[in-house]
């Protein structure tokens, strides 16, 4: 089943394309780094036996079937995401699991049931709407009176020296990537806390908490640090646009994460908002 309207045309073409690809291609490596995020999320909305449970932005379907887990055969998870990619793995990973499935949509638009969920989670998959109150509106309709919402996003930029890692001189001559818009959808869309309390609010939504989480990022070898660096996020897409430097800036990645290194694997800081909210 797809339900995709044009409001987030960008984002749609994005993560079908560049972005959807290159996570479906590293969903090992990225499934290691975000793992443990997910759990703490799911700590916090405590799915129980039998529930429904909404994943929105599921990607490769990683946090989809550990929900599923949780809830068990007499329960229900669905996986919604605009990435036909991610959504490939992420089926094919599921296989006949008892209870889980995936759609192919738009959860600022996507037609659900009213009152059909228990509860709704994310891992990093709201940060992304064109219009987060009416995404936000759309969602509490899916939810029973008194459903519980719970979400990680990321707090801002300068707090993830993962987003920007090292690079030494090799890029110093070059111009520096184009900044978003604060508050424009992407990875840190969500940076600024009381703008997520207003577009929860706006939404309906009572009971909103929204605590600070410092994480630590990694769990990957060093080469697949590297790789995951240049692939995913706007240092492989300013490479992209200048070749000439990615021998250069290999080269001063691996340094700068061997340098992070501890027992072998590459450790990061990473900064993140858990937010929950209650339809009244």
């Amino acid at each position: 089943m797809t339900d995709i309207a044009d409001v987030n045309a960008p984002q749609q073409a994005y993560w079908n394309d560049t972005a959807g690809k290159a996570w479906a291609e590293l969903q090992d490596a990225l499934d290691r780094q975000l793992e443990p995020l997910g759990e703490d999320v799911m700590a916090v909305l405590a799915p129980q036996p039998a529930e429904r449970i909404l994943d929105i932005g599921c990607g490769t379907g990683q946090t989809t079937l550990a929900l599923g887990g949780r809830v068990g055969s007499a329960g229900k998870v669905l996986g919604v995401d605009i990435s036909r990619p991610m959504l490939a793995i992420a089926r094919a990973r599921a296989g006949d699991a008892p209870g889980v499935e995936f759609h192919e949509g738009d959860a600022q638009t996507f037609r659900f049931d009213p009152g059909a969920f228990d509860a709704i989670f994310s891992r990093f998959g709201v940060m992304f709407f064109g219009d987060p109150v009416a995404a936000f509106v759309n969602l509490r309709g899916a939810l029973t009176p008194g459903g519980r919402l719970a979400f990680i996003c990321w707090r801002p930029a300068a707090e993830n020296p993962w987003m920007t890692p090292p690079t030494g001189s090799a890029l110093a001559d070059l111009p520096p990537p184009v900044r978003p818009e604060p508050g424009a959808p992407g990875p840190f869309g969500f940076a600024e806390p009381e703008r997520v309390r207003r577009i929860l609010a706006d939404a309906g939504f009572t009971d909103i908490v929204i605590d600070s989480h410092d994480v630590k990022l990694g769990g990957n070898s060093l080469e697949d640090t590297v790789r995951l660096s240049l692939s995913i996020g706007p240092l492989g897409s300013h490479l992209r646009e200048h070749p000439e430097k990615r021998d250069a800036v290999v080269a001063e990645l691996r340094k700068a994460f061997a340098a992070r290194q501890r027992d072998g694997k590459v450790v990061q800081d990473g900064a993140t908002w858990i937010v929950t909210a209650r339809n009244p």
